[in-house]
């Protein structure tokens, strides 16, 4: 791994191996700074991906430790008694009952800020459920929000796990440890995606309660009703964004479009929304994705053209600024936000389990024979 640079160097994090967001938010604290260790299963169990294409696991080195074994869960323990932070995303209860549960780490270290990422959170009715994004989605409401009128569209996985997710347990991690420096005590962060998801919506509800949201899709400013913020088809198949939100950049977008002249009604004219669309949509069809972002270039129309996964890092803006990086021929999207004074980077490629066994543990204050011993045992592994 490459030295940190980032804002976090000193912090010490292990990561309990999960799904999804949590190794999206260890990534992030990796390439922050922290010194963060990956302890997966032997063999790293159910993987979704190839090793070395799971960017979600770069950054970090791996650890393989068989946590059903009394070997395996006393090298967890010592690895938390010097740890700032331990991460895990199992179902509530179950590093209890491996013996490494908020109680047993943090009678080893009491200053540990002891992060647990599920679904349904630790307690609740549904604690104990199975789930994904569209489920913790559809609990709170906002896949309600999102779509067509006709049906619910899930915005990938990004609404529950990665923003409602990882996210917010960033925020309690880095807020624990805040609170820490004065208090001197770790506590535990219950991250719960069903909880960080219905956060992301307080807006809407604001003006749900104020009489300016109707509770229904394709009805209101920012869902696809407005025919000032959404997105069109264009004459080759693609598609560009508009969010002419502001009455002076709608004026301009209506220029540009060449449309202004007779345009049916006000802006704000809702009733007459659905003819405004119709006209809109005529004339974007007219000429391809890039012919209108030449039109619009430079201006404040606030349109842009909807790129593919492909496209988007060669974007000039994009990679002027550095935003994706090259990762094995394949561009990742590079880490945020950015620092002036210590810049936060992508340290290394992803590591397969087990692969950092030995260097880890040696790295963490184990001696060369208690390696030796743990992995005589069983309760340790070092792959290939």
């Amino acid at each position: 791994m490459q030295p940190a640079t980032g804002p976090l160097r000193g912090i010490r994090v292990v990561e309990i191996a999960g799904l999804g967001p949590v190794p999206y938010a260890c990534m992030l604290l990796a390439e922050l700074g922290a010194d963060v260790v990956r302890v997966d299963r032997p063999g790293g169990g159910t993987q979704p991906l190839p090793p070395d294409r799971d960017v979600l696991h770069r950054s970090r080195p791996s650890l393989a430790v068989d946590l059903k074994s009394p070997g395996g869960r006393d090298v967890v323990l010592r690895l938390a008694g010097t740890a700032d932070v331990l991460v895990e995303g199992l179902r509530p209860g179950v590093t209890e009952r491996l013996g490494i549960g908020p109680d047993a780490c943090c009678a080893r270290n009491p200053r540990l800020v002891y992060a647990r990422m599920t679904g349904w959170g630790q307690d609740g009715p549904l604690a104990a459920q199975a789930g994904h994004d569209i489920n913790y989605l559809g609990l709170t409401g906002a896949l309600h929000a999102i779509g067509t009128a006709e049906t619910p569209v899930p915005p990938l996985n990004i609404g529950a796990d990665f923003g409602g997710g990882s996210m917010f347990l960033l925020v309690g991690v880095l807020a624990a440890l805040l609170e820490r420096a004065t208090s001197g005590r770790g506590q535990v962060v219950d991250a719960a995606m069903v909880d960080g998801a219905s956060s992301l919506v307080t807006m809407v509800h604001g003006l749900l309660a104020a009489g300016l949201w109707q509770d229904r899709r394709a009805a209101n400013l920012l869902d696809g009703a407005a025919p000032f913020y959404g997105t069109y088809a264009c004459a080759d198949g693609r598609h560009v964004a508009v969010g002419a939100i502001e009455p002076q950049f709608f004026a301009r977008f209506l220029d540009g479009l060449g449309v202004a002249e007779g345009f049916p009604g006000g802006q704000d004219d809702v009733a007459r929304w659905p003819e405004q669309r119709a006209r809109i949509a005529a004339a974007i069809a007219t000429r391809t994705r890039d012919e209108w972002a030449e039109v619009f270039a430079g201006t404040d129309a606030c349109v842009t053209p909807v790129l593919g996964l492909t496209e988007a890092p060669h974007h000039p803006h994009l990679a002027a600024r550095g935003t994706f990086a090259a990762g094995d021929g394949h561009p990742q999207p590079g880490p945020a936000p950015r620092f002036s004074r210590t810049p936060a980077a992508v340290r290394g490629a992803p590591r397969a389990p087990g692969q950092d066994t030995r260097a880890v543990l040696r790295e963490w204050g184990f001696a060369a024979g208690e390696v030796a011993a743990l992995e005589d045992d069983g309760a340790v592994v070092q792959a290939g």
